[in-house]
């Protein structure tokens, strides 16, 4: 198809490994997690504004800094440690979405209290019906789930999770599939999705 780019991609899986290797390999593809959810909410909201290029090139230096995005120990950094990742050279030094990625934590531990999961609370926002994207002009932004699960997190007290932040970090968890009808990476990505247990509320 016209839209796919050299070996039948997404086109915005360009030339560049890292990218390449994130679109075959990562985004789509089902996540239950919650230390990976945890990570990939935090990275998708430190991207806003940037490319996600620059946000895969530190990747590992955030979780380093991050405390490979356990939730529970992010939950538990204080100044010393914002002050210690605004020094940090090798990753995005924000301190909005630093100390957002930290307050993010804290609320983390009530959301887990309520749903028992990060996991089973995206989950819990998988449209039950979407169309094919075919072009990436067809390709959403946001999304009524996104929108609603971006309004319920705000109102929890969660920060940089607009409802484009939101329905990015839907598509790189796998809660829609969003890769180019043609794209190889679909169909592993719906093969997956289909043979996932969707995460339900347990006790944490």
């Amino acid at each position: 198809m016209a839209e796919l780019a050299a070996g039948g991609r997404c086109p915005w899986a360009t030339s560049d490994p890292l990218y390449v290797g994130y679109h075959d390999d990562e985004w789509g593809r089902p996540v239950v997690d919650d230390t990976r959810l945890f990570e990939k909410l935090c990275l998708e909201g430190f991207q806003a504004g940037l490319s996600w290029i620059t946000i895969l090139r530190k990747r590992d230096a955030f979780r380093a800094a991050f405390a490979g995005f356990d939730p529970d120990a992010v939950a538990r950094f204080g100044e010393r440690d914002v002050a210690r990742l605004l020094g940090d050279a090798a990753i995005v030094r924000h301190r909005g979405k630093i100390e957002a990625a930290i307050s993010n934590a804290q609320r983390y531990v009530d959301l887990c209290d309520e749903h028992g999961s990060l996991a089973a609370y995206a989950w819990s926002y998988e449209p039950a019906e979407r169309a094919t994207p075919t072009a990436m002009g067809e390709v959403q932004s946001t999304s009524a789930e996104s929108i609603a699960m971006s309004k319920d997190l705000k109102k929890r007290g969660w920060r940089f999770v607009g409802p484009t932040t939101v329905y990015a970090f839907m598509q790189a968890m796998g809660v829609v599939n969003d890769h180019l009808v043609g794209c190889p990476a679909r169909e592993g990505c719906e093969r997956e999705r289909k043979s996932l247990t969707r995460p339900t509320r347990r006790r944490r």
